[in-house]
């Protein structure tokens, strides 16, 4: 045996495999914990968001004193919005008035809440001047007759009308049917100061037979008439009536594609919008 042989080759040998493994780890990169506190410290501040920080990374998050001062003025503006809209519904609450509903077989079409109201409100005026005795016929027009009586309970007024329904009105209804037009009672003979017509078709027959029905009912001194009616009725409208167009624009519910105007025998002045050059 060549034991001086063995003995080179042991000297000569590899170290064993714990010394490999040391050098490795004396030689490894940085360990991870190392890196991500370099690139912490290389980050940009954060920017400011209004919410102050806290020592207590478990306490929640506070807003600056200029953030909260934002924050109140949002939400008193939006409780001002919020209130002002709801005091416009209740409003819009207390003025409706409910009608039966519309039925196209009578050519029946209701006005928007704002013309009856407008239209309403002429009546009223000319009441206050001409004097509490003065009385109302609303001739086929109960949306202005119901607007009339939710803002004065106590106006003397009829409502003519053909359709039955009305008759919930009590003794202020009286049946009406234009092809008869002067069939009522002697009492009611040039018996009002104010009569609102609203004739229920746009033809040249019904437009004559409702002008016959103004001319039994009004007074023959210092009454007031007030007529929607189709914008095409203009001429025949002044030639029976002696009316004149203003510039309120009555408007339906409906949206009918004809276009209405508001005829009066008396220059409403600023009201109304004037009379129509």
């Amino acid at each position: 045996m060549n034991l001086a042989g063995e003995e080179i080759n042991a000297t000569a040998a590899p170290p064993p495999e714990s010394s490999r493994i040391q050098d490795s780890v004396n030689e490894s990169p940085p360990p991870e914990s190392s890196r991500l506190e370099d690139s912490v410290n290389e980050a940009p501040p954060p920017e400011s968001s209004g919410i102050e920080d806290s020592d207590d990374d478990d306490a929640p998050p506070s807003l600056s004193a200029r953030a909260l001062q934002a924050l109140r003025e949002f939400l008193n503006e939006r409780q001002e919005k919020e209130g002002s809209l709801d005091d416009a519904l209740d409003d819009a609450m207390d003025d409706a008035v409910e009608l039966v509903s519309e039925d196209w077989r009578l050519s029946q079409f209701w006005y928007e809440p704002e013309t009856a109201r407008t239209v309403a409100e002429e009546v009223l005026a000319i009441r206050a001047v001409a004097g509490s005795s003065c009385n109302v016929a609303c001739v086929s027009c109960p949306t202005i007759y119901a607007y009339l009586k939710k803002m004065d309970p106590d106006l003397p007024a009829h409502v003519l009308e053909f359709d039955e329904r009305f008759e919930q009105y009590g003794s202020d209804f009286i049946f009406y049917d234009y092809n008869q037009p002067i069939k009522f009672p002697s009492a009611m003979h040039h018996a009002y100061q104010i009569v609102i017509a609203d004739p229920p078709y746009l033809s040249q027959e019904c437009l004559e037979k409702v002008a016959e029905t103004v001319s039994f009912l009004a007074r023959t001194e210092e009454s007031f008439l007030l007529l929607l009616t189709g914008a095409v009725q203009e001429e025949r409208a002044a030639e029976l009536l002696n009316v004149r167009p203003c510039r309120f624009q009555p408007r339906h519910c409906s949206k009918l594609g004809n276009e209405f105007c508001l005829f009066t025998s008396y220059n409403p002045q600023e009201r109304l919008g004037g009379w129509a050059l």
